[in-house]
């Protein structure tokens, strides 16, 4: 397919895109995407917004064209190409480009990915395998009805009045597990194979999660209100890095360190005191080292372990460090200050 798509570039090079366009909804036709990996597709390829909305069925998503979800109230321009979900049925896809011709480009998106849509909701509202990661999508998706949900989690063996946690993890899709009691013996992972997530309170690698995964583990909550665990469970991964130790982050366990996450966006400016940091590293390559073992361990003498330092030499560090930064990391209040500093310039880089 990559042969033939070069060799209609060099002909036609709108048929050599429409061919690429094919295998790429072919490729995610093949891997079970669900709607929102769908019109993401069609958004980025199309360079557009691009939104699904299906009043029938109640599902409305909105990709920007850098992928980011962004639903919109208002309704979409009829004058916008779109595509409906059935032969004769009325738009349900829509590319949100404004004054000009739709290309032959946008028709094949369209048409592609109207058919990769049709089939997920033809999947997730009847028969389908129970790892399938449409379901799990419509059961984290908080936009969706109450039914559609309800239907999901039964097809991905969930009890209604079941308790279960979502996992976000940095490589790869979204994850539901029952909740574990610990008199059960380990549950099976909803969205790949595997065994329960360890109990809340435990931290780091465990049975419940790929050994190498970074993951966020949300609460253990009621089947209808996942929604609420996978957004937790996000919140909870940009906490999480590859450290030992910091691996796997419980949404439970952050209290209210989670709401710094609303306070820093990623590649958004960073407080003046990570500015600092950043300024104090660049003059000194331990430092940064050295300030993450003092603001994690419960002592100077235990991070001079940690680093594998002498007392003296973490001392004479620390006087330097302080000079750079401009507050002192030995008292409590200072050191409370280089943990929160540290912790603002993980999440702006996250």
């Amino acid at each position: 397919m990559k042969e033939l798509a070069g060799r209609l570039t060099a002909l036609d090079p709108d048929a050599g895109a429409a061919v690429q366009v094919i295998a790429y909804f072919d490729r995610l036709a093949e891997s079970r995407a669900g709607l929102e990996a769908l019109v993401r597709g069609a958004a980025v390829l199309a360079g557009v917004p691009a939104r699904l909305v299906d009043g029938e069925r109640r599902v409305q998503v909105r990709i920007e064209a850098d992928g980011t979800r962004r639903d919109s109230p208002m309704p979409p321009d009829p004058a916008w190409p779109s595509a409906a979900l059935s032969p004769g049925g009325v738009p349900a896809l829509w590319l949100e480009r404004a004054g000009a011709e739709p290309s032959v480009v946008d028709a094949v998106i369209l048409e592609r990915a109207a058919g990769a849509v049709r089939r997920v909701l033809d999947r997730t509202r009847g028969r389908a395998p129970a790892d399938d990661p449409a379901l799990v999508e419509t059961l984290l998706d908080a936009t969706a009805p109450e039914s559609a949900r309800l239907h999901a989690a039964r097809r991905l063996g969930l009890a209604p009045e079941a308790r279960a946690r979502a996992l976000a993890l940095a490589d790869g899709p979204p994850r539901v597990v029952p909740e574990q009691t610990p008199d059960e013996p380990p549950a099976g992972r909803v969205g790949g194979a595997g065994p329960g997530v360890p109990p809340a309170g435990r931290v780091g690698a465990g049975p419940g999660v790929p050994p190498a995964g970074i993951v966020g583990v949300g609460p253990a909550v009621p089947v209808l209100r996942l929604p609420e665990s996978w957004g937790a469970a996000r919140i909870a991964l940009r906490f999480a890095s590859e450290e030992p130790g910091r691996r796997v982050v419980h949404a439970e366990e952050l209290g209210s360190l989670a709401l710094l996450a609303d306070l820093v966006a990623p590649g958004a400016e960073p407080p003046a005191d990570v500015r600092a940091l950043e300024a104090a590293a660049g003059t000194a390559p331990w430092l940064l080292a050295t300030l993450d073992a003092v603001a994690s361990t419960t002592s100077l003498r235990a991070a001079a372990t940690e680093i594998n330092v002498h007392h003296s030499t973490l001392q004479d560090r620390l006087a330097h460090a302080e000079q750079l930064l401009g507050w002192p990391v030995r008292t409590p209040q200072g050191r409370f200050r280089l943990q929160l500093a540290l912790t603002l310039r993980h999440l702006a880089r996250a």
